[in-house]
């Protein structure tokens, strides 16, 4: 074994395998004129080949790494002949369509320099987002480990993007926005994203300085393409935490293409192993459906829909959390009474239909209506004892509370509803020039919210009802009586009826060129924004906002592979609902678009080690923030002051290192630095509550030696700790301490049965294109990490303590994956 290949064994405790041929794959559908498939097409390279079949489909290994030359021959038809440089394991579909009548073109080359990469654009697998561990496994889950990106919940699918919060990040499948629901509060309470990762074709993710045809947020893009099936395939995910099925085909005529994705989620494995014990039923559910029919080769109509219902059903029993130093232990037990009831439901829909006027003018129209109805209802008693605990070794009481410091009880109602129409409606165009390619939009937009908040928290210590924190007069008890009334701790109370009404527009240029001998590509363009707000008890108020942005790449003419990009531009958040809506809960109509101005420049080395081929990429990035407004953050819950205050700053690097550690498998490294600071009313810079100062993360691909078969995959992720665990209440400007450190490594082992590379032509595998069976590993070295605090009252030291609330600990879990 290689002493380099032998180091990355001995640092992920890995086993490394044997060398497999350098191979990639190409695939694809070959079409008429017509747009109707065509059979028997031989497509060749030097004395190997292939044959498409009844539904032009074909399947082609080739070499990796080096100029591959592919032919396309019919006997009633053009040849076409193409040149790809694939890498190794990599899988491309090329889908030409031949003529009868007129030349082909004679080469087209595939190399590794990419539309994408020009435009700082990160593709992950689907492969591999499948593949990879983690509790909340999907595409959001491989998203943690790109630099940049983190969250500190593994619970959660909810991500920051340099220094942004979950509420800044652009999501779209095929095109169309999709949205999360509003009142969820905890990771443990979100269920499923909506991505299916079953139907995924291709992931696109943009950390910053994107173009102006993505929508007005100001921190990321997630752009989800789902499959056009050209066969049968059907996919099943089964594991300890719930089930995803699919199911694809395509008619015989290849004009009528669909694909349904069936999941089920259930998250009592990770929250039956936390420290609360707890009755927990939840039901996680939802379907979902892509179809496309043809009606022509220039008119083909589609449809994306979803159905999602999530029922959380939460009945807290005891809970022990022990916390303090090793001379000094301390304890915090809770006996609870009460439940939880929330129900998310959501209703989408989308009809694109899409014109192709000419190989040079592409015409779109998209409508799409989504409708979400929640509830969270929930009434918990939390009776608490905070004592001494026993920390003789030896003793048979160790780990015992002695003596209790503090008793106490707090008691938490809600009766939140929210009801949501969102109805899109979007024309896009895309023309081709000599060169230049002009792409334009317009979009209407409509969302009507109705929304009632009661929530109130009422704590007593010894017996005695605590006042809100900055009233008068000030309350002495115990040692003196209070006579005024009693009030609860926290109290919210509101209902809005609220419709916002939205126009945007955008237009862009792009063109690819060259300043010598080195490749140059621009892109320049310009969103509009204008909104109203307006409601029941609503001051109708109605803002406009331009954000200007523009793109330079160039790939100098260098023997090293480098490109260097520079991206940047006017970034406006119009605000959302929730944006809106301030701490009380009251809707304030006046509230501004947050403004980022931001700058990145990039750069991407491509070079081969150990001959084999790997890319650096390096990205600096700033943004300055102004009419900033500010929030509190408590779990995934996102609380808004509602009063663009502030202005701030976000500055960094991102770099991660990929390619192929082990021969035939794609790994990667990624590290981030992040400062991000905010300003309040001139009060002076203090970390924002997404300041996560340091990201390393890792994902590692392996196979066992002599044992290739038994796959192995690794997601490692170290994030600093982040500012918070405060209470909502709390003057930022007085508690700046800092959560942990979040430490985090999942572990996957899969036996394969059958794949690509090994078909069974008889016996009982011969169904299977794919079959696997494994287990793995959440939170392989059992850290314990928290994302929040409960602040804990002493009646007599008139102290609060801060009490962890610990995310899931080490968890096992079964899985399989099967496709037929």
């Amino acid at each position: 074994m290689k002493p380099k290949h032998l180091f990355f064994t001995i640092v992920f405790l890995l086993f490394t395998g044997s060398f497999f041929a350098q191979t990639a794959t190409l695939k694809g559908i070959i079409l008429n004129e017509n747009n109707l498939p065509i059979e028997n097409v031989n497509i060749t390279f030097e004395n190997t080949g292939t044959q498409t079949n009844a539904n032009g489909f074909y399947l082609l290994n080739i070499p990796a790494n080096k100029n591959v030359t592919v032919t396309f021959t019919h006997l009633s038809h053009k040849k076409i002949t193409s040149t790809f440089n694939l890498k190794n394991g990599e899988e491309v579909e090329f889908n030409p369509v031949m003529s009868a009548t007129i030349e082909q073109i004679a080469t087209v080359i595939v190399t590794n320099t990419s539309r994408k990469e020009v435009e700082g654009i990160v593709t992950l697998k689907p492969e591999t987002i499948r593949k990879i561990p983690g509790a909340n496994a999907g595409v959001e889950n491989l998203l943690m480990t790109l630099p940049g990106v983190s969250n500190n919940n593994e619970l959660s699918t909810q991500y920051s993007v340099r220094g942004g919060n979950y509420d800044e990040n652009l999501v779209y499948v095929n095109g169309i926005q999709v949205y999360r629901p509003f009142l969820i509060r905890s990771g443990q309470q979100e269920g499923l994203s909506f991505v299916n990762t079953n139907l995924v074709q291709n992931v696109d993710f943009s950390a910053g300085g994107f173009q102006a045809k993505y929508g007005d947020k100001l921190s990321s893009v997630l752009d989800i393409t789902y499959k056009t099936p050209y066969e049968f395939e059907a996919n099943a995910d089964l594991s300890l935490l719930g089930a995803s099925i699919s199911v694809e085909n395509t008619s015989k005529n290849n004009k009528f293409s669909g694909i349904v994705g069936l999941r089920y989620r259930d998250n009592s494995l990770l929250v039956d192993a936390k420290e609360t014990e707890t009755n927990f039923n939840p039901v996680f559910a939802d379907a979902q459906g892509f179809f496309t029919y043809k009606f022509s080769s220039k008119f083909h109509l589609s449809f994306l829909g979803n159905a999602s219902l999530n029922k959380y059903n939460y009945q807290p029993q005891t809970r022990q959390t022990n916390f303090g130093t090793l001379t000094d232990p301390i304890a915090l037990l809770v006996y609870y009474s009460g439940q939880e009831k929330d129900q998310y439901q959501t209703l989408f829909g989308a009809f694109k239909g899409s014109y192709f006027v000419n190989d040079n003018l592409n015409l779109q129209l998209t409508a799409s209506t989504y409708h979400t109805t929640e509830e969270e209802y929930f009434d918990i008693l939390a009776q608490y004892r905070l004592g001494e605990v026993n920390s003789n070794i030896g003793d048979e009481d160790l780990g015992e509370v002695e003596f209790s410091e503090g008793v106490g009880s707090q008691l938490n109602h809600g009766r939140n509803d929210l009801d949501a129409l969102i109805t899109n409606i979007e024309h896009k165009g895309d023309l081709s020039i000599k060169g230049h390619r002009i792409e334009w939009a317009f979009k209407y937009t409509n969302e009507d919210i109705r929304d009632r908040l009661v929530e109130w928290e009422v704590i007593d210590s010894a017996g005695f009802s605590i006042r809100p924190p900055k009233t008068t007069p000030i309350n002495e008890q115990p040692y003196a009586p209070y006579t005024g009334p009693l009030v609860p701790y926290q109290n919210v109370r509101t209902t809005n009826n609220t419709t916002i009404n939205r126009f945007q527009a955008y237009a862009q240029w792009s063109k690819r060129s060259s300043i010598g001998n080195s490749d140059v590509w621009y892109n320049a363009g310009i969103r509009a924004h204008n909104w109203t707000v307006s409601g029941e008890g609503i001051a109708t108020n109605t803002q406009t906002v331009y954000s200007p942005r523009a793109q330079f790449a160039i790939k100098p003419d260098w023997e090293k592979d480098m490109l260097f990009r520079v991206a940047g531009g006017l970034y406006y958040q119009p605000p959302f609902y929730r944006e809106l809506r301030d701490s009380a809960g009251v809707v304030q109509p006046n509230v501004k678009a947050q403004k980022s101005f931001h700058v990145v420049l990039g750069n991407d080395y491509s070079f081969k080690m150990w001959d084999r081929p790997f890319k650096l990429t390096t990205e600096m990035y700033y943004k300055g923030l102004s009419q900033v407004n500010t929030y509190t953050l408590e779990n995934v819950r996102i609380r808004y002051r509602a009063n663009n205050d502030a202005k701030a700053y976000a500055y960094g690097l991102d770099m991660r290192l990929n390619g192929e550690f082990v021969p035939g498998t794609e790994s990667w490294f990624s590290f981030g630095y992040l400062k991000t600071a905010e300003n309040l009313n001139n009060r002076g810079y203090i970390a924002r509550p997404t300041d996560q100062r340091l990201k390393f993360a890792a994902l590692f691909q392996d196979y066992v030696p002599n044992l290739p078969s038994l796959k192995v995959y690794l997601n490692l992720v170290y994030n600093t700790g982040l500012p918070g665990g405060s209470p909502s209440y709390a003057d930022p400007y007085v508690y700046q301490n800092r959560l942990p450190d979040y430490k985090r490594a999942d572990l996957g082992l899969q036996y394969v049965l059958v794949d690509a590379k090994k078909q069974f032509n008889k016996g009982w595998k011969k169904p299977f294109k794919e079959l696997s069976f494994g287990f793995e590993i959440f939170n392989m070295f059992d850290v314990q990490n928290s994302i929040t605090n409960t602040w804990v009252r002493d009646v007599y030291s008139k102290t609060q303590y801060a009490i962890p609330n610990y995310l899931t600990p080490r968890v096992f879990n079964v899985r399989t994956r099967i496709k037929l």
